[in-house]
């Protein structure tokens, strides 16, 4: 049995934040009804981050949805409404992401929400907060890091704000929402109340940087300088970074500058015995290093370094990856089904309970694929 069997979800979210904190609560055993509206249902069904089709609709929508049911209603529409009122009436948890205002004006706020149902664990997600000159802008991923900081943590000195080539603030989002909620259900199985939680994108990826931020406000607030090459962090010293072999690129973490000199055949590393010098000579070191360790493969500097316990990794991409006995031993790829039949193979739950790995056969459904059963089952004229 998984811990969230016979919780209920309505999610009337889209997008990519909330949607994935959905995802993560049916994959420990919550029932998740995705309200959607009529024709276009979620908009995610249409954003593509390739120009990957997945049975007629975007890969990113398959991703994030499996494990759902879809249940198509118009929340303008004054009989969908009492029909989605009547879902919330019974439901455990509702979800959504609107802007702040869209929700109040759709009479779907928590005041509202709670009277008909006071134990319900009521969770949303916005961009900037529902307070503040920001509040009705757009959470987008890319603006959240933007606007963040979070850019200037990547890359190289000179070479410009970096983005990292995930959508990391609606993913994060969607894992503190799943936190709130999680703890907001345990507080009702001891009180017997419900909870509002919110999670914003901003905050939620500002808390992503809570070890650089809390350096700024202690270093004097100096400004962030990133290592002019071999970047991997914008704080850490030598010999933090990836560095470029005969064959490929290897990933060096901590550790001891003159040791490594040992190892490398390097004398000039040997010098750097003050450990302030791999922070105030980042640069000159990690140039020392980037020479010597392009002189031979990968495999033979690994060969090397990690009998010695300095911690170092080849630097791979997916298809090398998937070869590998390290990979196909967590067994992360499942393979799930549609209602019509249509299979893809996606990403599991990163979760494991009592040492049992969480999977679901269910794919992503169709556009209200599931109204009319919901409907007979938990709404009856």
């Amino acid at each position: 049995m998984k811990p969230l069997e016979d919780i209920l979800i309505i999610d009337l979210s889209q997008f990519l934040s909330a949607p994935s904190a959905t995802l993560r609560l049916a994959d420990l055993g919550a029932r998740v009804i995705k309200v959607e509206r009529p024709e276009t249902g979620d908009i995610c069904r249409q954003l593509y981050v390739s120009n990957t089709i997945l049975n007629g609709e975007s890969s990113v929508f398959r991703a994030i949805n499996r494990n759902k049911e879809s249940f198509q209603a118009d929340l303008k529409n004054d009989i969908d409404k009492q029909r989605v009122l009547k879902l919330i009436e019974q439901a455990d948890v509702l979800v959504h992401n609107f802007r702040p205002g869209v929700i109040d004006r759709l009479g779907l706020d928590y005041d509202i929400i709670k009277k008909i149902n006071p134990g319900i664990v009521y969770g949303e997600i916005s961009g900037y907060g529902s307070e503040g000159p920001w509040a009705s802008k757009p959470g987008q991923d890319l603006l959240l890091q933007s606007l963040s900081g979070l850019t200037w943590l990547s890359g190289n000195e000179g070479n410009g704000p970096t983005p990292i080539g995930l959508a990391i603030a609606d993913i994060l989002s969607g894992a503190h929402l799943v936190q709130g909620i999680l703890a907001a259900l345990l507080k009702r199985s001891k009180t017997g109340e419900g909870s509002k939680v919110s999670v914003s994108m901003l905050e939620s990826i500002l808390d992503f940087q809570f070890e650089s931020i809390t350096t700024f406000y202690h270093d004097g607030g100096q400004p962030t300088i990133r290592p002019k090459s071999n970047s991997a962090h914008a704080y850490l010293g030598a010999p933090y970074g990836v560095y470029q072999t005969a064959d490929g690129y290897l990933a060096l973490a901590m550790g001891s500058i003159p040791f490594l000199g040992e190892l490398l055949g390097n004398g000039k590393l040997v010098e750097f015995q003050e450990v302030a010098s791999w922070y105030d000579r980042r640069d000159e070191i990690k140039d020392l290093l980037a020479t010597t360790l392009l002189q031979e493969n990968t495999e033979h500097w690994l060969s090397i370094l990690e009998p010695a316990d300095i911690w170092c990794a080849s630097v791979m991409n997916w298809e090398e990856l998937f070869e590998l006995e390290g990979f196909k031993v967590l067994d992360m790829i499942q393979n799930v089904r549609m209602g019509d039949g249509f299979e893809y193979e996606t990403t599991r739950c990163p979760i494991r309970i009592d040492g049992d790995i969480l999977k679901s056969p269910l794919g992503s459904p169709a556009l209200g694929e599931h109204t009319q059963s919901i409907i007979n089952e938990l709404i009856p004229e």
